[in-house]
């Protein structure tokens, strides 16, 4: 069975998820960087060339061959569980944990992670701390629905 780690961005799943698949052994995949190095395309240039709609078929292309995967410890977007075929290929071999913080601690967690201020594209016309409190509201739920477990991060 996978481990799957699911929250908004900022939330510590690719930092969490190399240290948890260190210490069980298993193999770490990251769903952006899995996407980055399978279409020789940034994340960023996805949004600006196919936009949010392409980027979300191809996630949803990765997560189908991702779920198949065994005993694995996967950081998937955080867009991942608005799309309903993502949460049933993830959960079909994969206990979801939600990784959560506030959107102040996010926020201060991105504005110092250069790969989020150089790679990571605007969802929104709003300034950073208003798009992560704006797509946290909009998201939570699918979040909620989809996690087996919830863990907060801010601390």
């Amino acid at each position: 069975m996978n481990i799957v780690l699911i929250g908004f961005r900022g939330t510590g799943k690719s930092t969490v998820g190399k240290l948890l698949a260190k210490r069980l052994k298993r193999d770490f995949i990251d769903t952006d960087e899995y996407i980055e190095s399978t279409t020789g395309k940034t994340i960023k240039d996805i949004f600006e060339k196919e936009g949010e709609e392409g980027f979300r078929k191809t996630e949803v292309e990765t997560i189908a061959k991702l779920g198949k995967m065994k005993n694995k410890i996967i950081a998937a977007g955080g867009g991942v569980v608005l799309k309903d075929e993502n949460v049933k290929n993830l959960k079909s071999n994969g206990f979801l944990i939600l990784l959560e913080a506030t959107p102040e601690i996010i926020y201060n967690r991105l504005t110092q992670d250069e790969k989020t201020t150089q790679q990571r594209p605007s969802l929104t016309n709003k300034n950073l701390f208003d798009e992560i409190k704006h797509l946290i509201d909009k998201r939570q739920q699918f979040y909620e629905n989809a996690a087996n477990y919830t863990i907060n991060t801010s601390y």
